[in-house]
């Protein structure tokens, strides 16, 4: 199709019911992939908190493995998300044998990178004390991460499968999968950190193997829907699955590691922030953390419509649809939006509140902290609202396998704008916690303006990605 044929398909202007129905197909997407992804939290979550009746140490000590399992997690876990805009496209060019070939180099990725960082998890304690931490700390983590380890290779396969689920338009089993998992592994970790069930006490141990334990059987059910259930065993994922496909994972991985590099810039900034909290006070480490905590929370819905960004966005891809590329991106990117900005408001409102659920009821000696807490929820009106468009705007231009040019955006907004403003509003200028959230709001605005003018030039001339081209 000739390039001005595109550029005026993808300039005409659809119809009230046309992007009213493109909405509600990315709604009815989206909202099992974010309930999905708060399943995921509600496991770590019940983890820490039987881990919390230990004692503080431990939970220092658990804090420290997230931190060294989730730099290897974001590793892998953007390379295998490269699935499901791989997969997405050849769906919607009706590529049958290309969707599977899309979720087995994604597989053949996650088993690759998976050895070499697993292995690398069970050096945690000479990595943490080479980091500072102290012997005892270090020692505690290390316990943690020699159960936890084994669980990125189950964990990245779970995100691959899922990712060729959601690009048939059917997330639901992920859902279900996660809903099951969520009360056997309170119950398993329950008992293996404590001994209960004739099962032996291992605490922190007993959290990482019940961590594994349960990921693997996600990852087995995952295989087994995928495998033998309507309508994906028609696909035979597991056919020639020993057979090399070189072109297709270098493909895979051109796509992929720049969501890792992405990923891991912006956890980066976050830690970061953190650090400079911690260098402010332990009231406002506190505080940063409960607002952050809470901007987490909402970010799953986001998450949730950016994959399913990726989903709409690559079909019409696959169909060599420009018109209908731009229309899934600017739906999906309106209602992340709209969502966050309802969900600001809310925080706004019950910002005094939303601290209460973090510290109980009884805190007289935390009133600080409250104060604090409020001030930033408060701050964090435009860093929520930004976050999710951001997130979403970054799903759709996966979609169009746009993943180099948001990794260097990242680069200059996180880091180059956003960390920059956070120190100087904080201590030069005097701001404390207060200038931290400002940093990071004039970050991730600035760094959503760019994703979105980014995937408006590319659809303004009907662009479309390699693969989706016709042969």
């Amino acid at each position: 199709m000739p390039d001005q044929t595109l550029a005026s398909a993808a300039r005409r202007p659809a119809s009230g019911p046309v992007w009213r129905s493109e909405t509600i197909e990315t709604f009815k997407l989206a909202l099992p992939i974010a309930l999905t992804q708060l399943g995921q939290v509600a496991m770590m979550t019940s983890d820490l908190a039987l881990l919390g009746r230990l004692g503080n140490r431990v939970v220092a000590a658990s804090a420290l493995a997230h931190t060294i399992l989730f730099a290897a997690f974001v590793v892998g876990m953007g390379i295998v998300s490269a699935v499901s805009p791989l997969a997405s496209q050849a769906y919607g060019a009706r590529q049958p044998r290309m969707v599977r070939r899309a979720l087995r180099v994604g597989l053949w990725a996650a088993t690759l990178l998976g050895i070499p960082l697993t292995v690398s998890q069970l050096y945690g304690e000479d990595i943490l004390l080479a980091l500072g931490q102290t012997p005892e700390a270090a020692a505690l983590a290390s316990t943690y991460l020699l159960g936890l380890a084994w669980c990125l290779v189950p964990a990245w396969w779970f995100i691959a499968l899922r990712g060729f689920m959601q690009s048939l338009n059917w997330p639901e089993p992920g859902l279900w999968i996660t809903l099951v998992a969520i009360p056997i592994n309170t119950l398993l970790a329950y008992a293996l950190i404590y001994g209960e069930f004739g099962l032996p006490r291992l605490e922190m141990l007993g959290a990482g193997l019940a961590t594994t334990i349960v990921n693997t059987g996600m990852c087995i059910a995952g295989v087994w829907v995928c495998y033998a259930c309507r309508p994906f065993k028609k696909y035979h994922v597991l056919g020639r699955f020993w057979v090399p496909d070189w072109p297709l994972l270098g493909k895979l991985l051109e796509i992929g590691a720049p969501i890792s590099g992405t990923m891991l810039l912006e956890y980066g900034v976050f830690a970061a922030a953190a650090l400079l909290m911690g260098w402010i006070g332990t009231t406002e480490l506190a505080a940063h953390q409960i607002a952050l905590t809470t901007a987490s929370i909402m970010f799953m819905v986001p998450f949730g419509i950016s994959m399913a960004a990726t989903v709409r966005v690559g079909h019409a891809a696959g169909r060599y649809d420009s018109a209908a590329t731009r229309r899934a991106g600017a739906a999906a990117i309106a209602l992340g939006a709209a969502f966050m900005a309802a969900m600001t408001l809310m925080v706004i409102l019950a910002r005094h509140l939303i601290p209460l659920l973090f510290l109980g009821f009884d805190t007289d000696a935390m009133d600080a902290t409250l104060r604090l807490a409020a001030i930033l929820l408060l701050v964090g009106a435009s860093f929520f609202v930004a976050d999710g468009v951001q997130t979403v705007a970054s799903g759709a231009l996966r979609g169009l396998n746009d993943t180099r040019t948001p990794l260097l955006f990242a680069a200059i907004c996180f880091w180059a704008i956003g960390f920059t403003m956070c120190y100087a509003l904080a201590f030069p200028l005097g701001y404390g916690a207060v200038g931290i959230w400002i940093g990071l709001s004039i970050g991730l605005g600035v760094y959503a303006v760019l994703l979105i003018w980014r995937f408006h030039a590319l659809t303004k001339r009907g662009y479309l990605p390699e693969f989706a081209t016709p042969n």
